[in-house]
């Protein structure tokens, strides 16, 4: 079975170079699976790199788009994939070797449309304690979303697809079409307002139609965690942009037409009251402020949406596989 591995990338060549260097060592044929490292608008060495690991990965390609957001170097990679196997990472981590032969054995069941496994933390420096208590282990299971790690024990078994995060992320290509493609996501913090809610939305799809997504735990990588991302700004910030994702979420499933998302900002709210329900708990004061972010975030986008015509054709777009240039 041939491999389409899908690798975006922006101004992370030092940590792109690790994640290379884990595909030279997989213990898949390399003639069976292809690499393709998506530049999106990067300024450092990142072609430097790509020019050296070309040398020793078989099937190695690069491919150049400036216009901002994941979903375009995601999309990109999927229309120049070779396969209908779409293996999706993260430039910052580094893989099992036993990661593509494991994912390759998955899809032989046709049922399969999902793959999965472990994305356990590398961390950078010593993380906090109040970081190793999100992380501890709950009914056998560890998931720290936050830092899109996740462990989900040491059986393969089928799981919520919303269980497997964007850095370990493998799908059928006439799946991830079916579904529209991927959202918007990690836009650039000055273009924040059109962040969406990324690869969540092809997930919810493949669970509404009970589609088969597996967890495989040899299919696993591990996932850097930098100091910088292990800090209470850093969690405020994430929990900040989180609520403009589940506002973007609620927009569309709800076909809230705009000049109306403020009268319904109540409403809204109450997607507010179940994140802060089911919230990770760091200490009462930190969730306090934590919450204060999201609810931020979220009425930030609210806002936006209802003010901005060209930012509410943008949320109620059909698809965005087919955005060649920013609009």
């Amino acid at each position: 079975m041939f491999l389409s591995v899908i690798i975006p990338t922006r101004n992370r060549a030092k940590y792109l170079a690790g994640a290379l260097e884990s595909l030279t060592k997989q213990t898949y044929p390399t003639n069976l699976f292809e690499v393709i490292v998506v530049d999106n608008g990067s300024s450092d060495n990142t072609k430097e790199i790509f020019t050296l690991y070309a040398e020793r990965i078989q099937n190695l390609r690069y491919y150049y788009d400036e216009t901002p957001g994941l979903h375009v170097g995601r999309h990109l990679g999927m229309r120049m994939a070779q396969s209908d196997i779409l293996v999706y990472t993260d430039d910052d981590i580094e893989a099992f070797p036993t990661w593509l032969e494991a994912i390759a054995e998955s899809f032989q069941n046709k049922e399969v449309v999902l793959v999965g496994g472990k994305n356990l933390p590398k961390f950078e420096t010593d993380p906090p304690d109040w970081i190793l208590k999100m992380w501890e282990k709950k009914h056998g299971q560890r998931i720290l979303g936050y830092l899109s790690i996740l462990d989900l024990g040491d059986e393969k078994k089928e799981i919520n697809p919303l269980h497997i995060f964007g850095c370990n992320f493998s799908i059928r290509k006439h799946i991830l079409l079916e579904a529209g493609g991927f959202h918007p996501d990690a836009m650039p913090q000055e273009l924040i307002k059109y962040r969406g809610d990324g690869e969540s939305h092809v997930s919810k799809y493949i669970l509404r139609r009970s589609y088969k997504a597996i967890y495989q735990p040899k299919a696993s990588v591990y996932h850097l965690v930098t100091s910088s991302r292990m800090t209470e700004e850093y969690f405020y910030k994430r929990a900040y942009n989180q609520g403009i994702s589940d506002s973007y979420t609620t927009v569309r499933s709800k076909n809230i037409k705009q000049g109306f998302i403020v009268n319904n900002l109540e409403s809204l709210f109450k997607r507010i009251f179940y994140v802060l329900k089911n919230w990770v708990k760091i200490g009462a004061e930190n969730d306090y402020l934590l919450y204060q972010a999201y609810r931020a975030g979220y009425k930030y986008h609210v806002n936006e949406i209802d003010c901005d015509k060209n930012l509410y054709k943008w949320v109620i777009k059909d698809s965005y596989i087919n955005d060649l240039e920013w609009e």
